[in-house]
């Protein structure tokens, strides 16, 4: 069996390139969202309420729901909350 090594789970899942760009960009503000609720010690409801999302919403963040969110509203989410969201794009390794 030949194993192979991948520099994120994301490489190793996704299909091309830009899937793994965009996973890796989700994943990233889904972790910060999260952990503005668990710094900040938010209920759903509160965190929804910062977010100008539904709880249910933020009850999808928090399982980590990748599927259900794009970038637009994960970004939409962070500067509602307050948060500066930034992107680097520089020449791939």
């Amino acid at each position: 069996m030949n194993k192979q090594r991948y520099a994120s789970v994301w490489d190793a899942i996704e299909d091309t390139p830009g899937e793994v760009a965009n996973m890796k960009l989700r994943s990233s503000l889904m972790r910060a969202l999260e952990a503005q609720v668990r710094a900040k010690g938010l209920s759903q409801t509160q965190a929804a309420k910062l977010f100008g999302v539904t709880q249910p919403r933020v009850s999808d963040l928090m399982r980590g729901k990748i599927n259900l969110f794009g970038i637009d509203a994960l970004v939409n989410m962070a500067a509602t909350a307050g948060l500066l969201v930034e992107m680097r794009v520089s020449e791939a390794a």
